[in-house]
């Protein structure tokens, strides 16, 4: 079991800079996130080098955000790295959480399964009038949008799972919940996992409600391997696959990315 901080105290001189840092991670990624994505669909539309711009764009952010958290970690005096994740694992999950983890691996198969002979894509997406906006992607395509469809662009996609897998875990996870812990003092883990699925699943608010839900989701079940096991590792390798599944979509079966009006 993660041993997290019991007060803001234990910050330090750096405590006011992880509250606005974990602040910002639950208000102000959902508004960044948005933004990023509609400028994205909004150069796909001509830019055949938006995708490859796009997941630069990514790393860049991911990386920044994630080094900013790792200086104000490094500031914090009584803080040490097991109440961060940066551990080895101590224990094994629980019970409930380790059969909960086997059937999100089960549904990570399963989907991309579907994906590679393209069930999830066969239904027409919604045709929409111009006037509603100048984005390329369809309500309830925005995510396919993101798939890679060129070899330059499957590589650094790699790096962006990866990334994300890495960077994510640290910033939701390790260092989010760190703060929440320390601000709140003595929150169940129960409440921790609940608030990391709600900052998680609104960080993805582009993907829309069924992306927020998924999300969610999915982040709650990497707070709860986290708070079991103790470290990062486990929720990073894992968080990783599941965005690299994609790169097992063939690109004949994805939507080319034009506007479909």
């Amino acid at each position: 079991m993660t041993a997290l901080p019991e007060s803001l105290e234990a910050f330090g001189p750096a405590a006011f800079a992880a509250v606005v840092v974990a602040v910002y991670l639950m208000a102000g990624e959902p508004v960044a996130g948005h933004v990023l994505h509609r400028r994205f669909e909004g150069r796909l539309r001509t830019d055949p080098g938006a995708r490859r711009s796009f997941y630069g764009r990514l790393l860049v952010l991911e990386w920044g955000l994630a080094l900013l958290a790792l200086l104000v970690w490094l500031g914090a005096t009584d803080v040490d790295a097991a109440a961060v994740g940066l551990t080895w694992p101590t224990s094994w999950p629980e019970p409930l959480t380790g059969l909960v983890v086997l059937l999100v691996l089960v549904f990570v198969v399963a989907s991309t399964r579907a994906l590679r002979g393209g069930v999830l894509l066969e239904a027409p997406p919604a045709r929409r009038p111009p006037t509603r906006g100048r984005h390329a992607e369809p309500s309830g395509h925005s995510t396919l949008a993101l798939l890679p469809r060129t070899p330059g662009e499957r590589r650094l996609f790699t790096v962006v799972g990866i990334t994300a897998g890495v960077c994510e875990e640290w910033l939701y996870r390790g260092f989010f919940l760190a703060v929440v812990a320390a601000v709140a003092g003595g929150l169940p883990a129960w409440a921790l996992v609940a608030v990391a699925a709600v900052a998680f699943g609104l960080a993805h608010a582009y993907q829309g409600r069924a992306g927020v839900v998924l999300t969610g989701v999915l982040g709650g079940v990497m707070a709860a391997l986290y708070l079991d096991t103790g470290s990062l590792l486990l929720p990073v390798l894992l968080h990783a696959a599941i965005d690299l599944r994609f790169l097992l979509v063939p690109t004949r079966v994805l939507p080319d990315g034009r506007p479909a009006w």
